[in-house]
């Protein structure tokens, strides 16, 4: 039941650093926090148990991750993360799962948008528009292109890979995520740097 991801384990810890950051002025508050594409789930039931002030609402679209995330909140007794929800982020926010407007703190997206079409990440900025409450955050992190180009050379011939798999997947670019922000009532604060070529890229609401 339990998936491992090589990839999140190395991660998790550089993201709980950043998140910790972010949330840090936050902390004596009760936070609602929205994770797109949980995968297995070892993310969000990691953040948890350091960030106990955050109730976490993970969701995927696949079955089989859904079941991982159980596994991992059953195993670590995570209380402050939800029963993870089915939720398709290309759709209208009206379809996330019934999340209400205004009603998310945070939001994160871990390597999600360069293994998923355009329409993703057009429907990750939309409903993240509708769902944060104002001052709100939706966090992004991967590797991204910068101007239409893309280093080191790893990170190219991950795109070309990601390509072959699929024509609709790739490295997105910052400047279009910077603006699809924008077009949806947000700004990006800051692009962080992250090991192994990856960024993550904070956006508030304003």
């Amino acid at each position: 039941m339990m998936l491992l991801s090589p990839a999140a384990e190395r991660s998790q810890d550089g993201l709980l650093s950043v998140l910790g950051e972010l949330l840090e002025a936050q902390s004596h508050c009760e936070l609602f926090g929205l994770e797109l594409g949980s995968g297995t789930g070892q993310h969000v039931v990691h953040f948890a148990q350091e960030m106990p002030f955050v109730t976490w609402q993970p969701s995927d679209i696949k079955e089989e991750a859904r079941n991982s995330i159980r596994a991992y909140i059953g195993a670590t007794k995570a209380k402050t993360v939800l029963e993870p929800v089915y939720l398709d982020a290309s759709q209208p926010w009206e379809k996330w799962a019934g999340l209400p407007q205004s009603s998310c703190d945070i939001i994160i997206a871990i390597n999600l948008l360069q293994y998923s079409p355009f329409s993703t990440a057009e429907g990750v900025f939309k409903g993240s528009g509708q769902i944060l409450k104002q001052n709100g955050l939706l966090m992004t992190y991967g590797p991204y292109a910068i101007n239409g180009t893309i280093t080191p050379i790893c990170n190219e011939q991950l795109d070309q890979t990601l390509r072959q798999m699929n024509p609709d997947w790739g490295l997105p670019d910052v400047d279009v995520l910077r603006q699809l922000a924008f077009s949806n009532g947000m700004r990006m604060e800051r692009m962080i740097e992250m090991p192994e070529s990856n960024k993550c890229l904070v956006f508030r609401k304003l």
